[in-house]
C-alpha cells in the first residue's frame, strides 16, 4: 500500500494483521451437496466447517476453537485435544470462504462445529457483532443458533446481551448421573443450574430453546428416558432435536435414525415438541472433528 507512508506502514504492521485461512481439504457430497472444508490456520492448526443445502437457503456450521475442552465422549472434537480459541476473523473466514469456494450465498450460520462457542465468548460475540452489522455480512442474528454444552454463566451473559440468536442446548440425558458419564461439564453445572439458567434465558429474551438428544443406545434411548425427559421440560417452551450418534472409531457409541424416530415418537406421545435431526453428508462424515482427526494423526 505504497499510497500510505512509511510511518504509517510501520504502525499498522506492528499492531494489526490480515488473518487468512486456506482450503485443505474439500469434500462434496453426492447424495445432498453438503460440502465439508477442512481449513488450515496461518499457524498451522486446523479447523473444519460444513456447508449445507436446505429448500430455504443454505447454512453453514463453523467451527470457534482448534479442538475443544469440555470433554464429551461421543464427540470427535474433543479427541485431538485443545489447541487455541478462533479470533473473531477466523470465524468470519470460515463464511466468507466457503461462499468463495462453493459460489453459494450463506443465509444461515450455526456455531456447532469445533469447539465450545461460551468458552470462547469475547470473540464469539465480536463475530456475531460484525456477522451481523450492515457493513459487515449484515446477516440477522435470528437466523444463527448457538449450540453450548451448558456453561451456566456464560449462558446468563449470553441472555443480557438479548442478540436474538437460537441458543440450542447439548442436554444428551435427563438426569446428573447419565449426563455426567457422557459430558463432564456436568459435574460443575449440574442439570438443576443448567435448566435455571435456560429458563432464565427464555424469560430475558423470549427465545424458545432448542435441546440437541444425541441418542446413544443402551444409555439414554429407553421409553423410561423419554418419561424423564418429558418431566425434566415440562412446562418449558422448547424443542427437542434428536440427533442418531455420529460413529467414530474411538467409542463404540451407536444408534440409528430407526432408534431416533422411535425415541421422537415417546416424546410426542408425552407431549413434547420433538423432531430427528435431517442427516447430511453420511457419505463424506460430515460431523465436525473427524477430518481434522484424521488429517493430523
Amino acid at each position: 500500500m505504497t499510497n500510505l507512508s512509511a510511518q504509517l506502514r510501520d504502525k499498522l504492521g506492528r499492531n494489526f494483521c490480515i488473518k487468512s485461512l486456506f482450503v485443505c481439504k474439500r469434500l462434496e457430497s453426492a447424495a445432498d451437496n453438503t460440502v465439508k472444508y477442512l481449513y488450515g490456520l496461518d499457524d498451522g492448526n486446523h479447523i473444519e466447517s460444513v456447508l449445507m443445502e436446505y429448500s430455504y437457503g443454505n447454512t453453514l456450521c463453523v467451527s470457534t476453537q482448534v479442538g475443544c475442552r469440555m470433554g464429551c465422549r461421543f464427540c470427535a472434537s474433543t479427541i485431538a485435544g485443545f489447541r487455541r480459541s478462533l479470533l473473531p476473523s477466523e470465524i468470519l473466514l470460515q463464511l466468507y470462504e466457503a461462499e468463495r469456494n462453493s459460489g453459494r450465498k450463506v443465509s444461515g450460520v450455526v456455531l456447532m462445529g469445533i469447539g465450545e462457542p461460551l468458552d470462547n465468548f469475547d470473540n464469539v460475540v465480536d463475530f456475531l457483532k460484525i456477522l451481523s452489522c450492515p457493513e459487515g455480512a449484515n446477516m440477522s442474528l435470528r437466523h444463527v443458533s448457538l449450540s453450548t454444552c451448558g456453561i451456566v454463566p456464560m449462558i446468563y451473559r449470553l441472555g443480557e446481551l438479548d442478540l436474538g440468536l437460537t441458543l440450542s442446548v447439548s442436554l444428551h440425558a435427563s438426569d446428573n448421573e447419565s449426563r455426567s458419564a457422557i459430558m463432564p461439564i456436568n459435574e460443575k453445572y449440574p442439570i438443576e443450574q443448567l435448566m435455571k439458567a435456560c429458563r432464565d434465558y427464555f424469560s430475558v429474551t423470549g427465545r424458545r430453546i432448542s435441546f440437541e438428544y444425541a441418542l446413544i443406545d443402551g444409555h439414554n434411548d429407553s421409553r423410561g428416558d423419554a418419561k424423564k425427559l418429558a418431566q425434566l421440560l415440562d412446562g418449558f417452551n422448547c424443542h427437542v432435536n434428536i440427533i442418531p450418534i455420529n460413529k467414530i472409531k474411538e467409542r463404540n457409541y451407536t444408534s440409528d435414525r430407526k432408534a431416533a424416530n422411535r425415541f421422537r415418537q415417546y416424546l410426542e406421545d408425552l407431549g413434547v415438541n420433538a423432531t430427528v435431526r435431517r442427516t447430511l453428508g453420511a457419505d463424506i462424515d460430515a460431523a465436525c472433528g473427524q477430518l481434522r482427526r484424521e488429517y493430523e494423526i
